[in-house]
């Protein structure tokens, strides 16, 4: 049974805003660190054997935490970087809704490709999906935690477990260094264990991106 832990990263001062980050690169901030630092020894109970992350700051620094406790290495992928909000990244969202308003409509509404240079959500789920596998194959039978963004989690996990965007839709949001557990066996394939687990903590609102 291989066991994937996909862990979203601490606060940053743009979650604490409302500003949509996308790929931007915004580092963890000190409530994000001190997330990071206690979520760590629960992820480090689960015995590891690998860890990947995405290589934007704020989840590589997440990572970061596990790694020293565990001695294991970050293996960095750019395949688990956030979905790219095109023209609405670095915007409040309240100004994404003031220029954008359709695409904001269509988006606020689940349209898989809502406009404004938006990744797709098809796009978002094959690319994470893809570097989540990976991750899984590299260490069959083993653990991975994998530590990653809110958006890009949701849609990858969902690419992994074949669910459509409705279903998705209805599974609420990580919160900031919580995590999603699926595991998977040659019976089954992919399956959910567990969603937003984690400390309660002080946190931003956990759809911003």
């Amino acid at each position: 049974m291989t066991r994937l832990i996909v862990w979203r990263h601490g606060n940053t001062d743009w979650n604490a805003a409302d500003r949509v980050q996308g790929q931007t690169d915004v580092p963890l901030n000190d409530l994000g660190r001190e997330q990071a630092a206690a979520a760590a020894p629960l992820l480090a109970a689960l015995r590891p054997d690998a860890i990947v992350a995405s290589d934007l700051s704020r989840a590589a620094d997440t990572a970061a935490a596990l790694a020293a406790l565990t001695g294991l290495p970050v293996r960095a992928d750019a395949r688990l970087r956030e979905r790219h909000f095109g023209r609405w990244q670095g915007l409040a969202r309240t100004e994404a809704a003031e220029r954008y308003p359709d695409e904001y409509a269509r988006w606020r509404a689940g349209d898989p490709d809502p406009g404004a240079d938006i990744e797709s959500l098809d796009d978002l789920g094959k690319r994470v999906g893809t570097a989540l596998q990976d991750a899984a194959d590299a260490v069959p039978g083993g653990t991975v935690v994998v530590a990653t963004h809110g958006g890009g989690a949701r849609q990858g996990c969902g690419h992994l477990l074949g669910w459509d965007h409705g279903v998705l839709r209805s599974i609420g949001p990580l919160q900031n260094c919580h995590w999603t557990e699926l595991r998977h066996n040659d019976a089954r394939g992919w399956h959910l264990r567990a969603h937003n687990v984690g400390l309660i903590t002080r946190a931003a609102p956990a759809e911003v991106v």
